[in-house]
Protein backbone atom coordinates (compact mmCIF):
# COMPACT_ATOMS: atom_id res chain seq x y z
CA UNK A 1 0.00 0.00 0.00
CA UNK A 2 1.37 3.29 -1.05
CA UNK A 3 2.17 5.88 1.56
CA UNK A 4 4.61 8.61 2.27
CA UNK A 5 7.50 7.25 4.42
CA UNK A 6 9.42 10.12 5.88
CA UNK A 7 12.75 10.35 6.26
CA UNK A 8 12.49 11.37 9.52
CA UNK A 9 11.20 8.25 10.35
CA UNK A 10 14.46 7.65 11.97
CA UNK A 11 17.05 8.15 15.17
CA UNK A 12 18.34 11.24 15.38
CA UNK A 13 21.93 9.18 15.66
CA UNK A 14 21.28 7.86 11.87
CA UNK A 15 21.15 11.61 10.50
CA UNK A 16 24.02 12.89 12.55
CA UNK A 17 26.30 10.16 11.19
CA UNK A 18 25.09 10.75 7.91
CA UNK A 19 26.12 13.85 8.01
CA UNK A 20 29.59 12.95 8.56
CA UNK A 21 30.02 10.08 6.63
CA UNK A 22 28.94 12.72 4.04
CA UNK A 23 31.35 15.53 4.71
CA UNK A 24 33.85 12.70 5.69
CA UNK A 25 33.80 11.69 2.12
CA UNK A 26 32.59 8.04 3.29
CA UNK A 27 29.05 8.12 1.56
CA UNK A 28 29.87 5.89 -1.06
CA UNK A 29 31.63 3.52 0.70
CA UNK A 30 30.27 -0.01 0.31
CA UNK A 31 29.08 -1.59 3.02
CA UNK A 32 26.79 -4.34 3.77
CA UNK A 33 24.44 -4.84 7.16
CA UNK A 34 22.72 -7.72 8.57
CA UNK A 35 19.70 -7.95 10.53
CA UNK A 36 18.96 -10.46 12.97
CA UNK A 37 17.65 -11.42 16.73
CA UNK A 38 20.16 -13.24 19.13
CA UNK A 39 17.80 -14.62 21.06
CA UNK A 40 13.76 -16.41 19.91
CA UNK A 41 10.85 -14.08 21.19
CA UNK A 42 9.37 -15.37 24.38
CA UNK A 43 12.16 -18.37 25.11
CA UNK A 44 10.51 -20.50 22.91
CA UNK A 45 11.90 -22.32 19.84
CA UNK A 46 11.67 -20.16 16.60
CA UNK A 47 10.07 -17.23 15.05
CA UNK A 48 8.07 -16.47 12.71
CA UNK A 49 9.16 -13.63 10.11
CA UNK A 50 7.05 -10.44 9.40
CA UNK A 51 6.40 -6.96 8.15
CA UNK A 52 8.78 -7.32 5.24
CA UNK A 53 6.46 -6.09 3.11
CA UNK A 54 6.00 -2.92 4.92
CA UNK A 55 9.83 -2.63 5.79
CA UNK A 56 10.37 -2.82 2.04
CA UNK A 57 7.47 -0.14 0.76
CA UNK A 58 9.55 2.09 3.81
CA UNK A 59 12.67 1.86 2.25
CA UNK A 60 12.04 2.39 -1.39
CA UNK A 61 9.72 5.36 -0.41
CA UNK A 62 11.47 7.17 2.37
CA UNK A 63 12.70 10.10 1.20
CA UNK A 64 12.76 13.68 2.57
CA UNK A 65 10.04 16.61 1.60
CA UNK A 66 10.56 20.46 1.37
CA UNK A 67 9.08 20.66 5.36
CA UNK A 68 11.41 17.77 6.79
CA UNK A 69 14.49 19.49 5.18
CA UNK A 70 13.52 22.84 6.60
CA UNK A 71 13.22 21.54 9.95
CA UNK A 72 16.25 19.20 9.86
CA UNK A 73 17.70 22.86 9.12
CA UNK A 74 16.13 24.64 12.20
CA UNK A 75 18.18 22.46 14.03
CA UNK A 76 21.21 22.70 12.70
CA UNK A 77 22.40 20.52 9.14
CA UNK A 78 24.15 21.59 6.87
CA UNK A 79 23.05 22.77 3.11
CA UNK A 80 24.84 20.38 1.18
CA UNK A 81 23.67 17.48 3.09
CA UNK A 82 20.26 18.39 3.14
CA UNK A 83 20.85 19.24 -1.11
CA UNK A 84 21.82 15.56 -0.75
CA UNK A 85 18.94 14.35 1.11
CA UNK A 86 16.60 16.35 -1.34
CA UNK A 87 16.99 13.85 -3.95
CA UNK A 88 17.75 10.45 -1.20
CA UNK A 89 16.35 7.60 -2.50
CA UNK A 90 17.56 3.85 -1.47
CA UNK A 91 20.07 2.91 -4.15
CA UNK A 92 21.09 -0.34 -3.09
CA UNK A 93 20.25 -4.18 -2.58
CA UNK A 94 18.37 -6.18 -0.03
CA UNK A 95 18.37 -10.52 0.46
CA UNK A 96 17.00 -12.00 3.07
CA UNK A 97 14.08 -14.68 3.72
CA UNK A 98 10.66 -14.90 2.48
CA UNK A 99 7.80 -13.44 4.62
CA UNK A 100 6.19 -15.61 7.08
CA UNK A 101 8.89 -18.31 7.21
CA UNK A 102 10.00 -19.98 10.11
CA UNK A 103 13.47 -17.99 11.09
CA UNK A 104 15.78 -18.68 14.65
CA UNK A 105 17.94 -16.80 16.73
CA UNK A 106 21.07 -15.72 14.73
CA UNK A 107 19.88 -16.70 11.18
CA UNK A 108 20.48 -13.30 9.44
CA UNK A 109 17.15 -12.45 8.49
CA UNK A 110 17.88 -9.46 5.61
CA UNK A 111 21.47 -8.55 4.24
CA UNK A 112 21.52 -4.55 3.46
CA UNK A 113 24.05 -3.91 0.56
CA UNK A 114 24.28 0.19 0.03
CA UNK A 115 26.75 2.48 0.87
CA UNK A 116 27.49 3.47 4.33
CA UNK A 117 25.02 6.49 4.06
CA UNK A 118 22.03 4.72 2.72
CA UNK A 119 22.53 1.67 4.54
CA UNK A 120 22.77 3.92 8.55
CA UNK A 121 19.90 5.85 7.59
CA UNK A 122 17.52 2.86 7.20
CA UNK A 123 18.12 1.35 9.86
CA UNK A 124 16.05 1.93 12.27
CA UNK A 125 12.70 2.02 10.29
CA UNK A 126 13.84 -1.24 9.22
CA UNK A 127 14.18 -2.46 13.14
CA UNK A 128 11.13 -0.85 13.94
CA UNK A 129 8.77 -2.61 11.42
CA UNK A 130 10.36 -6.17 11.39
CA UNK A 131 11.26 -6.42 15.18
CA UNK A 132 7.18 -5.95 16.29
CA UNK A 133 5.60 -7.69 13.45
CA UNK A 134 7.73 -10.83 14.08
CA UNK A 135 6.90 -10.52 17.97
CA UNK A 136 3.55 -10.17 17.07
CA UNK A 137 3.72 -12.94 14.61
CA UNK A 138 5.22 -15.23 16.78
CA UNK A 139 2.76 -14.80 19.89
CA UNK A 140 -0.18 -15.34 17.66
CA UNK A 141 1.34 -18.55 16.00
CA UNK A 142 1.61 -19.80 19.46
CA UNK A 143 -1.66 -19.08 20.65
CA UNK A 144 -2.72 -20.57 17.21
CA UNK A 145 -0.25 -23.79 18.31
CA UNK A 146 -2.03 -23.92 21.69
CA UNK A 147 -5.63 -23.72 20.22
CA UNK A 148 -5.42 -27.04 18.02
CA UNK A 149 -7.28 -25.88 15.49
CA UNK A 150 -9.71 -23.88 17.13
CA UNK A 151 -10.00 -20.24 16.16
CA UNK A 152 -7.79 -16.98 17.05
CA UNK A 153 -9.35 -13.36 16.56
CA UNK A 154 -7.28 -10.16 16.97
CA UNK A 155 -9.08 -8.66 19.26
CA UNK A 156 -6.37 -6.06 21.01
CA UNK A 157 -7.07 -2.94 18.68
CA UNK A 158 -8.39 -0.87 22.04
CA UNK A 159 -5.11 -2.12 24.31
CA UNK A 160 -2.31 -1.44 21.85
CA UNK A 161 0.01 1.36 21.30
CA UNK A 162 -1.39 3.49 19.25
CA UNK A 163 -1.18 3.21 15.34
CA UNK A 164 0.92 -0.26 16.74
CA UNK A 165 -2.22 -1.70 16.36
CA UNK A 166 -2.82 -1.40 12.78
CA UNK A 167 0.68 -3.85 12.16
CA UNK A 168 -0.32 -5.83 14.99
CA UNK A 169 -3.46 -7.19 12.91
CA UNK A 170 -1.84 -7.77 9.86
CA UNK A 171 1.10 -9.61 11.84
CA UNK A 172 -1.14 -11.61 14.04
CA UNK A 173 -3.39 -12.52 11.02
CA UNK A 174 0.19 -13.80 9.53
CA UNK A 175 0.13 -15.52 12.26
CA UNK A 176 -2.50 -17.75 11.97
CA UNK A 177 -5.38 -15.42 13.23
CA UNK A 178 -8.75 -15.70 11.22
CA UNK A 179 -9.54 -12.11 11.59
CA UNK A 180 -9.70 -8.36 13.80
CA UNK A 181 -12.23 -6.66 15.43
CA UNK A 182 -9.29 -3.55 13.78
CA UNK A 183 -11.76 -1.92 11.17
CA UNK A 184 -8.80 -0.13 9.77
CA UNK A 185 -6.40 -3.02 9.62
CA UNK A 186 -9.28 -5.20 7.96
CA UNK A 187 -9.85 -2.25 5.26
CA UNK A 188 -5.95 -1.94 4.29
CA UNK A 189 -4.95 -5.44 4.29
CA UNK A 190 -7.80 -7.12 3.35
CA UNK A 191 -8.17 -8.90 7.02
CA UNK A 192 -11.83 -10.63 7.72
CA UNK A 193 -13.27 -8.39 10.55
CA UNK A 194 -15.23 -10.14 13.49
CA UNK A 195 -17.46 -8.64 16.09
CA UNK A 196 -20.05 -8.49 18.38
CA UNK A 197 -21.98 -5.33 20.57
CA UNK A 198 -20.29 -4.38 23.85
CA UNK A 199 -21.87 -4.63 28.07
CA UNK A 200 -23.41 -1.46 26.96
CA UNK A 201 -25.47 -1.93 24.33
CA UNK A 202 -27.52 -4.38 27.19
CA UNK A 203 -27.26 -1.85 29.93
CA UNK A 204 -28.75 0.65 27.16
CA UNK A 205 -32.09 -1.47 27.30
CA UNK A 206 -34.40 -1.77 30.18
CA UNK A 207 -34.31 -5.65 29.97
CA UNK A 208 -31.13 -8.24 28.78
CA UNK A 209 -33.56 -10.14 27.15
CA UNK A 210 -34.88 -7.18 24.90
CA UNK A 211 -30.94 -6.05 24.33
CA UNK A 212 -30.87 -9.13 22.59
CA UNK A 213 -34.09 -9.80 20.67
CA UNK A 214 -32.94 -6.09 19.12
CA UNK A 215 -29.15 -6.75 18.11
CA UNK A 216 -30.76 -10.37 16.52
CA UNK A 217 -32.98 -8.74 14.77
CA UNK A 218 -30.61 -6.16 13.31
CA UNK A 219 -28.22 -9.08 12.19
CA UNK A 220 -30.21 -12.48 12.17
CA UNK A 221 -28.21 -14.65 10.84
CA UNK A 222 -24.83 -12.69 12.18
CA UNK A 223 -25.29 -12.63 16.18
CA UNK A 224 -23.13 -13.34 18.86
CA UNK A 225 -24.82 -12.87 22.09
CA UNK A 226 -22.77 -11.48 25.09
CA UNK A 227 -23.97 -13.54 27.99
CA UNK A 228 -21.90 -11.76 31.41
CA UNK A 229 -22.88 -8.33 32.08
CA UNK A 230 -25.42 -9.42 34.85
CA UNK A 231 -25.40 -13.28 35.58
CA UNK A 232 -23.93 -15.72 33.01
CA UNK A 233 -25.75 -18.68 34.09
CA UNK A 234 -29.37 -17.20 35.30
CA UNK A 235 -29.95 -14.54 32.96
CA UNK A 236 -27.80 -14.26 30.15
CA UNK A 237 -27.40 -18.02 28.38
CA UNK A 238 -30.98 -18.90 29.34
CA UNK A 239 -32.14 -15.26 27.29
CA UNK A 240 -29.79 -16.14 24.76
CA UNK A 241 -31.03 -19.55 24.48
CA UNK A 242 -34.65 -18.04 24.15
CA UNK A 243 -33.50 -15.56 21.05
CA UNK A 244 -32.06 -18.65 19.33
CA UNK A 245 -35.10 -20.23 19.67
CA UNK A 246 -36.75 -17.19 18.33
CA UNK A 247 -34.17 -17.00 15.20
CA UNK A 248 -34.81 -20.35 14.50
CA UNK A 249 -38.57 -20.36 14.43
CA UNK A 250 -38.42 -17.68 11.92
CA UNK A 251 -35.28 -19.75 9.87
CA UNK A 252 -32.22 -17.94 11.48
CA UNK A 253 -29.56 -18.82 13.75
CA UNK A 254 -27.81 -17.81 15.94
CA UNK A 255 -23.86 -17.79 15.66
CA UNK A 256 -22.53 -17.81 19.01
CA UNK A 257 -22.46 -16.88 22.72
CA UNK A 258 -19.35 -14.93 24.02
CA UNK A 259 -17.93 -15.48 27.64
CA UNK A 260 -16.10 -12.18 29.01
CA UNK A 261 -15.03 -12.65 32.15
CA UNK A 262 -15.07 -15.09 35.52
CA UNK A 263 -13.76 -18.34 35.30
CA UNK A 264 -14.36 -19.09 31.80
CA UNK A 265 -13.87 -23.02 32.12
CA UNK A 266 -16.18 -23.29 34.08
CA UNK A 267 -18.81 -21.29 32.54
CA UNK A 268 -18.10 -22.54 29.27
CA UNK A 269 -19.13 -25.95 30.30
CA UNK A 270 -21.98 -24.83 31.87
CA UNK A 271 -22.72 -22.92 28.70
CA UNK A 272 -22.22 -26.19 26.64
CA UNK A 273 -24.61 -27.93 28.61
CA UNK A 274 -27.56 -25.49 28.56
CA UNK A 275 -27.14 -25.07 25.31
CA UNK A 276 -26.94 -28.76 23.81
CA UNK A 277 -29.92 -29.39 25.99
CA UNK A 278 -32.19 -26.63 24.06
CA UNK A 279 -31.04 -28.62 20.84
CA UNK A 280 -28.58 -25.63 19.93
CA UNK A 281 -25.47 -27.76 19.54
CA UNK A 282 -23.94 -25.42 16.39
CA UNK A 283 -24.29 -22.27 18.66
CA UNK A 284 -20.43 -21.84 19.17
CA UNK A 285 -18.53 -20.78 22.16
CA UNK A 286 -16.40 -17.56 22.28
CA UNK A 287 -14.10 -16.87 25.24
CA UNK A 288 -12.50 -13.38 25.36
CA UNK A 289 -10.56 -11.69 28.95
CA UNK A 290 -6.34 -11.25 29.08
CA UNK A 291 -5.72 -14.47 26.82
CA UNK A 292 -3.03 -15.54 25.77
CA UNK A 293 -0.95 -19.29 24.64
CA UNK A 294 -0.58 -20.99 28.22
CA UNK A 295 -4.20 -19.49 29.13
CA UNK A 296 -5.50 -21.21 26.02
CA UNK A 297 -3.60 -24.10 26.59
CA UNK A 298 -4.38 -24.67 29.89
CA UNK A 299 -8.22 -23.61 28.80
CA UNK A 300 -8.45 -26.89 26.49
CA UNK A 301 -6.23 -28.95 29.18
CA UNK A 302 -9.38 -28.54 31.81
CA UNK A 303 -11.53 -29.42 28.45
CA UNK A 304 -13.31 -25.91 28.09
CA UNK A 305 -15.85 -26.53 25.01
CA UNK A 306 -14.46 -23.01 23.69
CA UNK A 307 -14.85 -22.99 19.72
CA UNK A 308 -12.80 -19.46 19.50
CA UNK A 309 -10.79 -17.20 21.44
CA UNK A 310 -10.69 -13.84 21.14
CA UNK A 311 -6.99 -12.88 22.04
CA UNK A 312 -6.29 -9.10 22.41
CA UNK A 313 -3.50 -6.95 25.17
CA UNK A 314 -1.47 -10.16 25.44
CA UNK A 315 -1.36 -10.55 21.32
CA UNK A 316 -1.02 -7.00 20.52
CA UNK A 317 1.54 -5.77 23.28
CA UNK A 318 3.63 -8.88 23.18
CA UNK A 319 2.82 -9.80 27.13
CA UNK A 320 5.38 -11.19 29.19
CA UNK A 321 7.67 -9.56 26.11
CA UNK A 322 7.01 -6.11 25.04
CA UNK A 323 9.97 -6.20 22.04
CA UNK A 324 11.93 -8.40 20.17
CA UNK A 325 15.91 -7.51 20.15
CA UNK A 326 16.82 -7.27 16.49
CA UNK A 327 19.66 -5.90 15.75
CA UNK A 328 21.38 -4.43 12.95
CA UNK A 329 25.20 -4.77 12.57
CA UNK A 330 27.71 -3.95 9.99
CA UNK A 331 29.26 -6.77 8.84
CA UNK A 332 31.23 -6.08 5.40
CA UNK A 333 32.97 -2.05 4.50
CA UNK A 334 35.08 -1.34 1.86
CA UNK A 335 35.34 -4.52 0.51
CA UNK A 336 36.33 -6.17 3.72
CA UNK A 337 34.43 -8.25 6.23
CA UNK A 338 34.29 -6.83 9.66
CA UNK A 339 32.55 -7.34 13.22
CA UNK A 340 32.10 -6.17 16.64
CA UNK A 341 33.90 -7.33 19.30
CA UNK A 342 32.08 -7.44 22.99
CA UNK A 343 33.01 -8.96 26.79
CA UNK A 344 29.76 -10.96 25.99
CA UNK A 345 30.70 -13.51 23.12
CA UNK A 346 26.98 -13.70 22.04
CA UNK A 347 27.07 -10.23 21.02
CA UNK A 348 30.14 -10.90 18.29
CA UNK A 349 28.24 -11.13 14.97
CA UNK A 350 29.14 -13.06 12.32
CA UNK A 351 31.31 -10.57 9.64
CA UNK A 352 31.28 -10.88 5.79
CA UNK A 353 28.59 -11.05 3.19
CA UNK A 354 26.87 -14.38 3.85
CA UNK A 355 23.66 -16.27 2.60
CA UNK A 356 21.61 -18.88 4.35
CA UNK A 357 20.72 -22.21 3.59
CA UNK A 358 18.03 -24.97 5.72
CA UNK A 359 18.65 -28.18 5.80
CA UNK A 360 15.55 -30.80 6.07
CA UNK A 361 15.84 -34.69 7.28
CA UNK A 362 14.22 -37.57 5.60
CA UNK A 363 10.73 -36.64 6.74
CA UNK A 364 11.10 -33.23 5.02
CA UNK A 365 11.42 -31.35 8.70
CA UNK A 366 13.46 -28.19 9.52
CA UNK A 367 16.93 -29.96 10.66
CA UNK A 368 19.57 -27.04 10.66
CA UNK A 369 20.19 -23.67 9.33
CA UNK A 370 23.77 -23.11 7.64
CA UNK A 371 24.96 -19.24 7.71
CA UNK A 372 27.69 -19.70 5.36
CA UNK A 373 29.68 -16.92 2.99
CA UNK A 374 27.81 -15.50 -0.35
CA UNK A 375 30.10 -17.24 -2.40
CA UNK A 376 30.44 -20.80 -0.69
CA UNK A 377 28.94 -23.47 -3.15
CA UNK A 378 26.29 -25.27 -0.59
CA UNK A 379 27.56 -28.85 -2.26
CA UNK A 380 30.87 -27.76 -0.92
CA UNK A 381 29.52 -27.35 2.49
CA UNK A 382 31.03 -30.76 4.36
CA UNK A 383 29.56 -29.54 8.33
CA UNK A 384 28.57 -26.85 9.98
CA UNK A 385 29.73 -25.39 13.42
CA UNK A 386 28.62 -24.46 16.54
CA UNK A 387 29.61 -20.32 17.13
CA UNK A 388 30.81 -20.84 19.99
CA UNK A 389 31.77 -24.26 21.01
CA UNK A 390 34.60 -25.61 18.91
CA UNK A 391 33.69 -29.46 19.54
CA UNK A 392 30.20 -29.11 18.43
CA UNK A 393 29.99 -29.72 14.52
CA UNK A 394 26.96 -31.25 12.60
CA UNK A 395 28.20 -33.29 9.33
CA UNK A 396 26.13 -32.71 6.17
CA UNK A 397 25.42 -36.38 5.18
CA UNK A 398 23.49 -35.61 1.99
CA UNK A 399 22.05 -38.81 2.15
CA UNK A 400 19.68 -37.46 4.49
CA UNK A 401 19.80 -33.74 4.52
CA UNK A 402 18.33 -31.79 1.99
CA UNK A 403 19.00 -28.22 1.30
CA UNK A 404 16.00 -25.57 0.91
CA UNK A 405 16.95 -22.66 -0.26
CA UNK A 406 15.72 -19.37 2.40
CA UNK A 407 17.88 -16.57 1.40
CA UNK A 408 16.62 -14.51 -1.75
CA UNK A 409 16.97 -11.58 -3.88
CA UNK A 410 14.48 -8.81 -1.97
CA UNK A 411 15.53 -5.22 -3.75
CA UNK A 412 18.22 -4.67 -6.60
CA UNK A 413 19.84 -1.10 -7.09
CA UNK A 414 16.81 0.21 -5.30
CA UNK A 415 14.26 -1.51 -7.31
CA UNK A 416 11.80 -4.35 -5.75
CA UNK A 417 12.33 -7.40 -8.11
CA UNK A 418 10.16 -10.09 -5.90
CA UNK A 419 6.48 -10.10 -6.50
CA UNK A 420 4.79 -9.77 -2.65
CA UNK A 421 2.40 -12.30 -2.34
CA UNK A 422 -1.29 -11.42 -1.00
CA UNK A 423 -1.35 -11.25 2.88
CA UNK A 424 -3.88 -14.83 2.75
CA UNK A 425 -0.53 -16.56 0.70
CA UNK A 426 1.96 -15.48 3.20
CA UNK A 427 -0.05 -16.51 6.00
CA UNK A 428 -0.76 -19.77 3.90
CA UNK A 429 2.77 -19.89 3.41
CA UNK A 430 3.83 -19.23 7.73
CA UNK A 431 1.20 -22.29 8.74
CA UNK A 432 2.70 -24.63 5.84
CA UNK A 433 6.24 -23.73 7.22
CA UNK A 434 5.18 -24.10 10.88
CA UNK A 435 4.15 -27.73 9.93
CA UNK A 436 7.43 -28.32 8.68
CA UNK A 437 8.91 -27.43 12.29
CA UNK A 438 9.75 -30.18 14.34
CA UNK A 439 7.47 -30.75 17.96
CA UNK A 440 10.18 -30.40 20.11
CA UNK A 441 10.80 -26.40 18.82
CA UNK A 442 7.03 -25.99 19.26
CA UNK A 443 6.34 -26.33 23.03
CA UNK A 444 6.09 -23.81 25.45
CA UNK A 445 8.25 -24.84 27.98
CA UNK A 446 11.88 -25.63 27.47
CA UNK A 447 11.70 -26.08 23.64
CA UNK A 448 14.42 -27.52 21.86
CA UNK A 449 17.14 -25.53 20.40
CA UNK A 450 16.92 -25.27 17.32
CA UNK A 451 20.27 -25.57 15.42
CA UNK A 452 21.51 -22.72 13.04
CA UNK A 453 25.40 -23.39 12.70
CA UNK A 454 28.21 -21.54 10.67
CA UNK A 455 30.37 -23.03 7.66
CA UNK A 456 33.92 -23.91 8.32
CA UNK A 457 35.15 -20.64 6.18
CA UNK A 458 32.92 -18.11 7.94
CA UNK A 459 33.43 -19.66 11.18
CA UNK A 460 37.76 -19.50 10.90
CA UNK A 461 36.74 -15.90 9.14
CA UNK A 462 35.05 -15.05 12.88
CA UNK A 463 38.02 -16.64 14.79
CA UNK A 464 40.70 -14.77 13.07
CA UNK A 465 38.82 -11.35 13.19
CA UNK A 466 38.64 -11.62 17.22
CA UNK A 467 42.22 -12.84 17.37
CA UNK A 468 43.54 -10.10 15.25
CA UNK A 469 40.55 -7.62 17.30
CA UNK A 470 39.72 -5.15 14.33
CA UNK A 471 38.52 -5.77 10.75
CA UNK A 472 39.98 -8.03 8.24
CA UNK A 473 42.88 -5.77 6.73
Amino acid sequence: MEHYYSGLYTDFYELTMAQAFFYSEKKDTSAIFDLYFRSNPFKGGYGVFAGLEDAINGVLQFSFQENDLDYLASIGFRKEFLDYLASFRFSGSIYGFREGDIVFANDPLLRVESNLLEAQLIESMLLNIINYQTLIATKAMRAVFAAKGRDIIDFGLRRAQGMGAIAAARAAYIGGAVGTSNTFAAKRYNIPTVGTHAHSWIQSFDTELDAFRKYAAQYPDHTTLLVDTYNTLKSGIPHAIQVAKELAANGHKLQAIRLDSGDLAYFSKKARKLLDKAGLTSVKIVASNQLDERLIASLLEQGAPIDIFGVGTRLVTGGEQSALDGIYKLCFVNGKPTLKLSENEEKINFPGKKKVIRYTNGDGLFAIDGIMLADEAEDKIQILRHPSTEFKKMRIDRETLKPDPVFFPLVENGKSISRFPSLNEIRQFAGKRFSLLPDGHKRFVNPHIYRVGLSNRLYELRRDLIEKGHYHG
